[in-house]
């Protein structure tokens, strides 16, 4: 597969739903970051997915205080994997990324995370909880979930390479959105996982950076109802084509 140009510009995509309360400081320790640490051109983009709290006002008042920096988008339908899809779609930068709107993913891996993109040896990547040299702090139920839905993936797709198919910590360069992301079915959570493993599929090699990831104890994710989409996910992708 032909590798494109190294582009120079990054967008950094947060979902949020009813996110009123953390939205205002990651946004701006994020571009306190983004500052200090980004060479390219970068811009916030906020995604909201149907919040039903002052989350969109504070977007707004965000991208108002930081004109060119910040911006954002609404959309009025819940789902994490479709603000992802709408945000990267619509924008026109060389990389476009994501990260969750607690950070929980250490900032100082964002870099690493997109300079093979940006240099153009690869198209798709994506931060890792179970690699050596990860450090994560959370429950050890959630733990002993993540690990046994990661080796259901490794036994269904045998020849993926990949290690974690869930962490909230992605980028992709102009060819792999144009690419992937109109025929990513899931909507929600399985998102990334669909993502990777259509990837693969797709003959991207995906770039995994091992990633300090501390737990919000606020979390929304609903474990049961999610394992059990993800399940329904995994057997889709692996019985039908990416169309």
């Amino acid at each position: 597969m032909t590798l494109s140009p190294a582009g120079n510009r990054v967008d950094v995509v947060i979902p949020v739903y009813n996110e009123e309360r953390d939205l205002g400081p990651s946004v701006t320790r994020l571009r306190e970051f983004l500052l200090a640490n980004c060479p390219y051109h970068w811009r916030i983009v906020v995604a909201d997915n149907a919040s039903k709290d002052r989350t969109l006002e504070i977007a707004g008042e965000l991208a108002a205080r930081y004109p060119g920096e910040v911006t954002y988008l609404h959309l009025d339908q819940k789902g994490r994997g479709r603000a992802l899809k709408a945000a990267w779609q619509a924008s026109d930068a060389d990389v476009v990324s994501y990260m969750d709107v607690d950070l929980s993913t250490s900032l100082r891996h964002f870099m690493p995370l997109i300079e093979p993109l940006m240099r153009g040896e690869y198209h798709v990547a994506t931060g890792s909880r179970l690699l050596h040299g990860a450090r994560v702090e959370r429950q050890l139920k959630r733990e002993v979930i993540s690990r046994i839905y990661n080796l259901i993936v490794k036994i269904m797709f045998p020849a993926r390479r990949f290690a974690d198919a869930q962490c909230g910590f992605k980028a992709l360069d102009r060819q792999a959105v144009q690419h992937l992301i109109p025929y990513i079915v899931d909507n929600g959570w399985f998102f990334d996982s669909e993502l990777l493993l259509r990837a693969e599929q797709n003959g991207y090699r995906v770039w995994e950076v091992p990633v300090e990831w501390i737990e919000d104890p606020d979390t929304r994710v609903k474990i049961v109802s999610t394992a059990t989409e993800d399940l329904k996910g995994l057997w889709r992708v692996r019985t039908t084509k990416m169309k």
